[in-house]
């Protein structure tokens, strides 16, 4: 099966040695996002919320420019440095998606690129 990348100015530039997503068929896996502003490359400012917020527009416009959207998720993995975050994930979450809501799972970690508090990678069907 033949890989095409996924590249949107819409959301970060990767900032290491992969693709921001790759479809491989009907299937398009997103590469983790954290909440970097995609015009200036920095994290959003604004605490928690602004950061889970900024990640879930990243991954939107990721999923667009596969031709999906987040509807199309069907997995969805959430790294936390802090996992008292969870339930504000979960309130944002229920903004962005509808039911039926995507597989998840969520992971507490020591830390993520730039100091980001949380990073996203998604799996869509498209």
């Amino acid at each position: 099966m033949k890989q095409q990348p996924i590249q949107t100015d819409s959301a970060p530039a990767a900032i290491g040695t992969y693709s921001q997503a790759i479809r491989a068929g009907d299937t398009v896996y997103l590469s983790g996002q954290i909440p970097l502003v995609p015009e200036t490359m920095e994290l959003v400012s604004g605490g928690a919320e602004r950061q889970i917020r900024q990640v879930f527009d990243n991954l939107t416009a990721v999923a667009e420019a596969a031709g999906g959207t987040l509807a199309d998720v069907v997995k969805l993995t959430v790294y936390l440095t802090d996992l008292g975050d969870f339930p504000t994930v979960n309130e944002i979450m229920a903004e962005y998606f509808t039911e039926p809501y995507p597989a998840r799972v969520a992971i507490g970690v020591a830390q993520l690129p730039k100091g980001a508090s949380v990073e996203m990678d998604a799996i869509v069907v498209a």
